[in-house]
């Protein structure tokens, strides 16, 4: 049994993973949300609005709240040496560089989707990329709900930045209202939709002379990012201190399942 304090406990994400917990042999003990969205009534765990109020044991905190978190979330952790689930989005460089040096102590999970299918999706993209060559113009699409708070999204950013990991001197582009020129064939065109309940699409063109290649996912539920996040769970709070991601828990489940 995984036992989780869960940040953004009453948000979208968080309800989804509070639900999901028990089929993944994991237990939310604690919740953290904002003081203004924590429910009247009581649930199963107590709620509060800064971690440090929190004493029960843990064996992980898991993160879908904001990115802006992590200013409570890192000397927490490192105070009580918890490992740390971070799958939010929208990170600045400063963030990142507090999340690497708190790797140095502690375990740190860092994912910008905790979806098996869009991992595997970047190992796709990288092999078209590598195939198909700078011929082929690169175009991401990204599909979200209207609540979502950043764009593009950091999926969309995983793909682009795996694919320039074959095409080195990729250029990413936002935004091309801005001048009038032919496209480049560095480019890597990034655009982002934002309507509705669209829980989260991601479209990777490769386009051609004389065709287009089309690589794509589609979630139709928060479930799968739930379960994703509590593997990672699960994955990390046996861990030694370091940076991990969804690569390495894919590495080993699939070691496990060659070794049976």
């Amino acid at each position: 049994m995984t036992e989780i304090i869960l940040c953004g406990a009453a948000g979208r994400m968080g309800r989804a993973v509070t639900a999901a917990a028990a089929a993944n042999n994991c237990k939310i003990v604690a919740g953290v949300e904002r003081a203004e969205c924590i429910p009247s009534s009581a649930g199963d765990f107590n709620i509060v609005s800064n971690i440090v109020e929190i004493t029960v044991h843990a064996d992980v905190i898991v993160d879908f709240s904001h990115h802006s978190a992590v200013d409570q979330l890192i000397p927490y952790a490192k105070k009580n040496h918890i490992p740390l689930v971070i799958a939010t989005t929208g990170h600045n460089e400063e963030e990142l560089s507090r999340l690497h040096k708190l790797s140095a102590t502690v375990p740190v999970f860092y994912s910008r989707n905790m979806s098996l299918g869009i991992n595997l999706l970047l190992n796709l993209c990288k092999k078209a990329a590598s195939i198909l060559g700078e011929d082929y113009d690169v175009e991401i699409i990204e599909k979200h709900h209207n609540k979502k708070l950043d764009a593009p999204s950091g999926t969309a950013l995983m793909l682009a930045e795996a694919i320039k990991k074959v095409r080195g001197e990729s250029e990413f582009i936002f935004d091309r209202t801005t001048e009038h020129r032919l496209r480049r064939k560095n480019e890597i065109g990034i655009q982002s939709v934002r309507g509705g309940n669209i829980i989260g699409e991601h479209e990777v063109m490769f386009c051609g002379n004389n065709e287009v290649i089309t690589l794509s996912h589609s979630a139709s539920n928060r479930e799968l990012l739930a379960d994703g996040a509590l593997r990672a769970a699960a994955f990390i709070k046996t861990k030694k201190k370091g940076m991990y991601s969804m690569k390495e828990l894919l590495d080993e489940s699939t070691a496990a399942t060659v070794t049976l």
